[in-house]
């Protein structure tokens, strides 16, 4: 294989997996190329002998996952194809059956777009630091293709495995008989949902479920409001206890209750959080920055240690494996479990939280009242020149108030040097690992300081940026 360019690859190649516009950025000779330099890395560093491939529902899935394959069968690895799948459907299936795997998906990126995320034997994640730049080198340089290549086959038994093991984390017997409404916005929930569902006590109306990688009806990406819309009004319009969005690849969720109110991802972290203590006495749970402080308050309260950790799942999934975590949750909708081979899943988590309403005998709209204790911005992104350099001159304005870098800068007001303790606030300013944004999240007493703390930081932001 030739040499490819540096700096188209560098374009595509991200923290956590590899995306870019199809053809132009993404097409079949580049996927085969990395199918060859991970099953290269996989054989190299674990003895791997053979990968799974899944691809989700977009138009240019099934010749990515067939050139995927010819690239690592030419360097001697075996290929089983899982076919479609949502990625947690696929990482479980590395757990589950002990062997790398390969996502072709873009997640909740636009119909344009596609992309690979990577998996070694167990789900542990491949990102930048764990063998993305070696693939990425690989890549660059070409590899020759082995004497004797590999095989390829398939399966089609994953689902119906992973189905079990989804209701693992319940008792379909104590479900109620709830009506769900999930909007899988023509993504993969679309073909996990309804398996996940069939044989549990719940009535499923399924909003947006063909699998449609152009996305006709709204972009798969939950976490933007405007996404929600059509969730809410159904779930209103037919009086569902729970309204469910996937993203494209379903392996994130987000929550609408019976009165069509968002759930937020720090809320759903609380509420599956508490269900894991009671299943895990005692157990470690994970949240990461920007989650609410009620999060580790609730844990603490439950008898549970709070461990907070960087955005991401690379480092959720590491401090897991340290910690031996039973349960890790992010603001963005990503759920981890540890009886998941540590790894995230958006059907998982909603499942749970089936479960708790059963328990409770109550609607979400009331079960989410003792978990609600602050108010929230959401993420604010500002595009700016040099996000590093502003963090500095924000760093400066606060320099009296507690302070961390975990993970961008963190300002606690809300105990310490400079607290006003009639207006605690604390907020997360980060740098976009992608693009040249600044990344706010801020949380406060009350909405009406969250708004003018907003402000306040936005105001800062503008003059910093210059």
């Amino acid at each position: 294989m030739a040499p490819h360019d540096l700096a188209a690859l560098d374009r595509i190649f991200k923290a956590y997996d590899i995306r870019g516009t199809v053809p132009d950025q993404l097409d079949a000779d580049l996927v085969e190329r990395i199918g060859a330099a991970f099953a290269r890395f996989a054989a190299d560093t674990t003895g791997a002998g053979h990968v799974l491939v899944a691809h989700d529902m977009r138009p240019s899935g099934p010749e990515f996952a067939e050139a995927f394959a010819r690239g690592a069968t030419a360097q001697g690895v075996d290929v089983v194809h899982l076919g479609l799948a949502s990625t947690d459907l696929a990482f479980w299936a590395a757990g589950h059956y002990d062997a790398p795997a390969a996502m072709l998906t873009a997640s909740h990126n636009p119909a344009q777009y596609n992309g690979v995320k990577l998996a070694l034997a167990g789900a542990k994640p491949v990102g930048e630091e764990t063998g993305l730049q070696q693939i990425k080198a690989d890549v660059i340089g070409g590899l020759e293709p082995v004497a004797t290549p590999g095989s390829v086959s398939s399966r089609d038994d994953a689902l119906a495995a992973f189905v079990e093991h989804v209701h693992s984390f319940v008792d379909p017997d104590a479900l109620a008989p709830l009506k769900v409404v999930a909007d899988a916005a023509n993504g993969m929930g679309g073909l996990t949902a309804p398996a996940v569902f069939e044989k549990l006590p719940i009535e499923l109306e399924m909003l947006y479920g063909e699998l449609d990688g152009t996305f006709p009806n709204h972009p798969a990406d939950p976490i933007q409001p405007e996404n929600l819309v059509d969730l809410q009004a159904r779930v209103r319009a037919t009086g569902a206890d729970v309204g469910l969005a996937f993203d494209g690849d379903a392996d994130r969720v987000f929550l609408v209750d019976d009165r069509g109110e968002l759930v937020s991802g720090s809320l759903t972290t609380a509420i599956v959080a508490d269900a894991m203590l009671d299943a895990h006495p005692g157990s470690t749970i994970l949240h990461n920055l920007i989650c609410s402080k009620a999060v580790p308050e609730i844990i603490t309260e439950r008898g549970g240690t709070p461990v907070r950790t960087r955005v991401g799942h690379s480092f959720i999934k590491q401090v897991m494996a340290e910690t031996g975590a039973a349960f890790g949750g992010e603001h963005s909708g990503h759920y981890y479990f540890r009886d998941n081979f540590r790894a995230d899943s958006g059907i998982i988590a909603a499942v749970v939280v089936l479960g708790v309403l059963s328990k409770a005998g109550v609607a979400l709209s009331e079960l989410r009242r003792p978990y609600e204790r602050y108010a929230d911005s959401g993420e604010i992104n500002t595009v700016v020149d040099d996000p590093r350099a502003v963090i500095e001159v924000v760093a400066e304005r606060f320099a009296g108030a507690q302070q961390d870098r975990l993970d961008g800068l963190t300002v606690d007001l809300t105990s310490g040097p400079g607290t006003d303790l009639d207006d605690p606030w604390w907020f997360n300013l980060r740098p976009s690992n992608t693009e040249p944004l600044l990344r706010l999240n801020l949380e406060a007493a009350t909405p009406e300081a969250c708004r003018r703390h907003v402000d306040e930081l936005r105001t800062l932001i503008a003059e910093a940026a210059g």
